[in-house]
C-alpha cells in the first residue's frame, strides 16, 4: 500500500492549486438554502456537483424531493447521488455531505468577499462555505481525481449522498435515506461524514458521539392585551414575572440541572470510556480563548469535555414578546414565550425527558398560585448519537490520520447534533465514522468562515488514506 499511497500523496500536491480553483467555483455559487431567492443557486451548486462528478467517470442521479413544506412554491433541492465502482471484490463506503451553505454579507462584517475565494498570506481560504462542508464535498471528487491521474486502483467502491438543505433542516432527507437504504445505499459496509472539525487546531480528531437536542417553549400569557405598568402594576398577575420565576427553576448558575430525575437517565461512566479523556489536546486555555473570559464552570480539562460531550445541559435561548430594544419601555406584555433547550446524551429517551420536563414546569408554575394560563411543548428533538471508536471503521480513519498527519488522533465527542449521522445508523445499520476536515478556528456559520489550504490538501490526502485503509482492515463488528 505504501507506494501507492505515496503516489497518490504526490499527485494531490501536484494538483492542489487546481483543487483549490474548484472550491473556488463552489463558493462563488451562493446556495443559500435559508432564502427563497436563492434556491436557484441551491440547486444551481447541485448540478455543478453533478456535473463534476460526472466527468470524473461516476454514476449520478439527481433526486427530486417534491414540494418543500410550508413553502408549496418551492421545490426543494435534489439530492445528489452518485456512485463510483462496482467491484464487487471491493469494499463499499457511504459519504455524505451539503452543498448549501449559511446566510453570508460582507455588511455582516466580513473583511472579504463572502462568495469569493481569497487566499491571504498565511494559507487561510476565506469564503462562505469553504469548510462547511463545500471543502470537504469536494474533497471526495478531488481524491477521485488524484487517483485517476496518479494511475493508482481505487481501492473501495465509493457511494455517495449530498444534500442541499441541511442548512435548513434538511427537509425531506430522513426519508430519502429511509427509503434508499435498501436500494442505492444497499451496498454500503459503511459510513463516513466530513461535516464537523477539529477541536483544535493542531491535532486531528475521529468523533464517535454526538449529544442530542431537545427545545421547549414555555408560554405564559393573562391579560387581554399589553398593560402600562404605571396603570396596571400591582393590580394584576403579570406574565413575565411568572415566566421568570418558573425558568429560573430550570437550571443553576453552575449548570446543574434542577428537573427532578434528569440525571438518572444519563448513563453511568465506564473506565474505557475515562481513559479516552486525559491525552485529547486540549487545554483550559483552549476554552477561554474560545469564551473570550475565564468564566468556564470547571477547573480541569477532563470536567470541562464530559460537561460539553457526555453529560446533559440545560440552555435558557431567549424570551419572545418581551420588550428587548435599547431604552426603557414600561410596557407589561400580555403573553411571554420562554425558550430553553436541553442537550441530550446516552441514554436519555426524547419521550422520558419531555416527561420529566413538563411535569416539572407544570409544577412549578402551580406552586405560584397565579392565575396566568401557561403551556409547554417541544419544538423539536433529536436524538443523542455514539459509535464504538473500536469499529474496523474507526480503526481505518485512525491509521490513516497517522499516515498523513503523523500522530495518533484524538477520539472525541461532539456537544452538537448533526441528526443525519443517526438516520444513516438507523437506516443502514451500519458503522458511522464523523472525519473532519478543517479545524476549530474555521468559523463555520460566522464572519469569515474559512478553510486553511493545509487541512484542505492535506484532508484530500486523509480522505483518499482513509479509503486505502479501510479496504484493508479486517473486519470487527465492535
Amino acid at each position: 500500500m505504501a507506494p501507492q499511497l505515496d503516489s497518490y500523496f504526490k499527485q494531490v500536491d501536484t494538483l492542489a492549486e487546481s483543487f483549490i480553483d474548484r472550491l473556488r467555483k463552489a463558493v462563488a455559487i451562493p446556495s443559500i438554502s435559508a432564502a427563497d431567492e436563492h434556491r436557484p443557486d441551491v440547486v444551481k451548486m447541485g448540478e455543478f456537483l453533478a456535473s463534476e462528478l460526472r466527468n470524473l467517470g461516476a454514476h449520478v442521479e439527481l433526486r427530486p424531493l417534491g414540494k418543500q413544506p410550508h413553502k408549496e412554491h418551492l421545490e426543494l433541492p435534489p439530492v445528489v447521488v452518485a456512485r463510483y465502482g462496482e467491484d464487487p471484490k471491493k469494499r463499499t463506503i457511504l459519504v455524505y455531505g451539503h452543498y448549501d451553505v449559511q446566510p453570508a454579507l460582507k455588511e455582516d462584517g466580513w473583511a472579504t468577499e463572502p462568495f469569493t475565494l481569497s487566499v491571504d498570506d498565511k494559507g487561510r481560504m476565506y469564503g462562505r462555505g469553504s469548510t462547511d462542508d463545500k471543502g470537504p464535498v469536494l474533497g471526495w471528487l478531488n481524491a477521485i481525481e488524484a487517483h485517476q491521474k496518479a494511475g493508482v486502483d481505487f481501492p473501495v467502491n465509493l457511494l455517495m449522498c449530498f444534500e442541499g438543505m441541511e442548512e435548513y433542516g434538511s427537509e425531506g432527507l430522513d426519508d430519502f435515506i429511509n427509503e434508499e437504504a435498501k436500494k442505492f445505499f444497499k451496498d454500503a459496509d459503511a459510513v463516513c461524514i466530513s461535516d464537523n472539525y477539529w477541536l483544535g487546531t493542531e491535532k486531528p480528531c475521529l468523533t464517535y458521539g454526538l449529544r442530542g437536542c431537545s427545545y421547549y417553549s414555555i408560554e405564559i400569557s393573562g391579560p387581554g392585551q399589553d398593560l402600562h405598568s404605571g396603570v396596571f402594576g400591582g393590580t394584576a398577575h403579570e406574565p413575565m414575572t411568572d415566566l421568570v420565576r418558573v425558568m429560573g427553576t430550570l437550571v443553576d448558575t453552575a449548570g446543574n440541572i434542577l428537573i427532578p430525575g434528569i440525571n438518572d437517565l444519563v448513563a453511568p461512566m465506564t473506565d474505557d470510556e475515562k481513559s479516552l479523556y486525559g491525552g485529547i489536546a486540549f487545554t483550559m486555555d483552549n476554552l477561554y480563548e474560545s469564551l473570550g473570559s475565564k468564566t468556564g464552570l470547571f477547573a480541569d480539562k477532563e470536567r470541562t469535555l464530559m460537561g460539553r460531550w457526555r453529560y446533559p445541559s440545560l440552555s435558557i435561548h431567549g424570551v419572545e414578546g418581551a420588550f428587548s430594544a435599547p431604552g426603557a419601555k414600561t410596557v407589561i406584555p400580555a403573553k411571554v414565550v420562554g425558550k430553553f433547550s436541553i442537550r441530550t446524551v446516552p441514554d436519555m429517551e426524547i419521550e422520558d425527558v419531555d416527561k420529566l420536563v413538563y411535569d416539572h414546569v407544570n409544577k412549578a408554575f402551580a406552586a405560584l398560585g397565579s392565575k396566568n394560563n401557561m403551556k409547554v411543548w417541544l419544538q423539536h428533538a433529536g436524538k443523542w448519537w455514539v459509535a464504538s471508536p473500536k469499529h474496523w471503521n474507526f480503526t481505518a480513519a485512525g491509521k490513516a490520520v497517522e499516515r498523513v498527519w503523523g500522530v495518533k488522533p484524538d477520539l472525541t465527542r461532539e456537544g452538537g447534533s448533526i441528526p443525519v449521522t443517526l438516520t444513516f445508523e438507523q437506516a443502514t445499520g451500519k458503522n458511522v465514522l464523523l472525519l473532519p476536515m478543517g479545524s476549530s478556528t474555521d468559523a463555520a456559520h460566522s464572519i469569515n468562515e474559512k478553510l486553511d489550504k493545509r487541512n484542505y490538501i492535506e484532508g484530500i490526502k486523509l480522505l483518499g488514506a482513509y479509503l486505502h485503509y479501510v479496504a484493508e482492515e479486517p473486519t470487527n463488528e465492535a
